[in-house]
């Protein structure tokens, strides 16, 4: 059975923790795999905070939109862990980019990788319901 394999950049500048709670837990008594994609979700609204911009500018009905996700389990979280999730960009193009995501935690002492992901973002007209040009603003402090 081929496996999806994911590139991660060299460099994952942005970091931001989160601690999981029973929500985040399914009945196998670990974080769940829908849970890991709400988790690289509300990474990635942080990250981009943290550039100034949002998923979406209901004024002007542009933003993102995911045109795919990959995700590569390597480990299990648990309740009450505190996931550090490392954020980065590649592929920039004229129309989007690609996040991609490495989440841990500490256990014993020990750093755990818990996953590794990937989504497609591309720059969207909602008001045209099509593609957009990513600003060119956007390509520069993503590139950094």
């Amino acid at each position: 059975m081929a496996r999806v394999r994911i590139e991660l950049p060299e460099k994952l500048g942005f970091t931001t923790q989160i601690q999981i709670t029973i929500k985040d837990v399914n009945y196998g008594g670990h974080v769940g795999n829908d849970s890991i994609l709400s988790l690289i979700h509300e990474a990635r609204i942080r990250f981009l905070a943290s550039l100034g911009y949002q998923e979406l500018d209901k004024e002007k009905g542009v933003g993102l939109i995911m045109a795919d996700a990959a995700v590569v389990y390597k480990g299990e979280g648990f309740r009450g862990d505190i996931f550090d999730i490392a954020v980065g960009t590649d592929d920039i193009s004229s129309f989007g980019f690609d996040i991609y995501y490495r989440i841990t935690t500490i256990r014993d002492d020990k750093t755990i990788i818990i996953a590794e992901a990937k989504s497609g973002m591309i720059y969207f007209d909602y008001n045209e319901r099509k593609v957009g040009r990513l600003p060119e603003a956007w390509k520069q402090k993503l590139s950094l």
